[in-house]
C-alpha cells in the first residue's frame, strides 16, 4: 500500500524536474526547447493539481468535516501559482529571458513553501484520515488526465 505522501511527494519531484529542466533551457536562450518544457511543466503541474482539487482535497474536507483549513490555503496558492503560470508564458511568448527567470525565481519560492506545507502537514493529515481507503482515493487520483 502506498500512502498519499509518498505518491504526491514524488509527483512534486517529477512537477520540479520538468521546471528546471524549463528553466534551464530559457536562461541558455533555447527558445524553442524551453517553450515545450514550460508548457510540459505546466501541463504536469496542473495535473497535479487537478488530483489535489478534484479529488484529494474534496475528499479530506468530507473526511475531516472542515472546508476551511488547510485545504483553502493551498487552493489560494494553486491560484497564485496559475497566474505566475500565465505570466511566465506571456514572457516565454516574447521571448523575454529576463522576465521569465525574474517569474521563474518567484515562482520556485512559492512551490518550495507550498510543497512543504503539503508534504509535512496536509499530506500527512490525509494518510491518517482516509486509513484504509487510501488506496481507493490514489486510485481515482490516477484517472486525473
Amino acid at each position: 500500500m502506498s500512502s498519499i505522501t509518498e505518491i504526491m511527494t514524488a509527483d512534486h519531484r517529477h512537477c520540479d524536474d520538468a521546471f528546471a529542466q524549463a528553466e534551464e533551457q530559457i536562461a541558455a536562450g533555447e527558445w524553442g526547447k524551453g517553450t515545450a518544457l514550460h508548457q510540459a511543466f505546466v501541463t504536469s503541474t496542473e495535473q497535479h493539481f487537478r488530483k489535489e482539487e478534484e479529488v484529494l482535497f474534496p475528499k479530506f474536507e468530507q473526511a475531516t468535516g472542515s472546508a476551511m483549513g488547510p485545504t483553502q490555503v493551498m487552493k489560494a496558492e494553486h491560484a497564485q501559482m496559475r497566474q505566475l503560470f500565465k505570466d511566465m508564458q506571456s514572457a516565454v511568448d516574447d521571448q523575454d529571458k529576463d522576465r521569465y527567470l525574474g517569474l521563474s525565481e518567484t515562482l520556485m519560492i512559492v512551490m518550495q513553501q507550498h510543497n512543504m506545507k503539503e508534504e509535512q502537514i496536509l499530506y500527512r493529515m490525509a494518510d491518517q484520515a482516509f486509513g484504509d481507503i487510501a488506496d481507493e482515493i490514489l486510485h481515482s487520483m490516477d484517472g486525473i488526465n
